[in-house]
């Protein structure tokens, strides 16, 4: 199946998506506990949106495939010139089903969202070590624009 090109049919998140949505949620970013945090997340996003997009993937008979979560933000965004830019928060693929369109399908839908919103650019980002995730933004269309490790040091009293 690696390769193959997956049926994907993607929409926005539904409460009936709360389910699948921590449990992928959780896989991308574990340390959520028992999910409760993304749980409470997730229910936040459902009730008011705000400036963000919330896009599930399923296959033809409605397994969850995917994830994405997208903002404005207009704040500063690294290697970005305008403001605001649409901002791909998180984006995560089943492992059985990567390498078959689906995080493609899913960018492909945030964009469509950052036009309709007025933007023209899409900023990203992953961990400099994240080579899967490195990977994937450079082949969805990404241009890697810095890296940037941050520090910080806790002061006594």
């Amino acid at each position: 199946m690696d390769g193959e090109e997956a049926q994907v049919k993607i929409a926005v998140a539904a409460p009936d998506d709360a389910p699948d949505w921590i449990a992928m949620r959780s896989a991308l970013w574990p340390g959520g506990g028992d999910g409760g945090a993304h749980a409470d997340d997730i229910n936040r996003l459902l009730a008011d949106a705000g400036d963000t997009v919330n896009l599930i993937a399923r296959d033809g008979i409605g397994h969850a495939l995917g994830f994405a979560e997208a903002s404005l933000r207009r704040d500063y965004v690294n290697g970005c010139e305008t403001t605001p830019v649409a901002f791909l928060e998180g984006i995560y693929v089943v492992p059985e089903a990567r390498g078959r369109g689906v995080a493609k399908a899913l960018v492909a839908a945030v964009e469509d969202w950052a036009r309709a919103s007025g933007v023209s650019e899409l900023g990203s980002d992953a961990a400099p070590d994240n080579m899967a995730s490195l990977k994937m933004h450079h082949a969805l269309g990404f241009e890697e624009t810095q890296r940037v490790v941050f520090f910080r040091k806790l002061l006594g009293a």
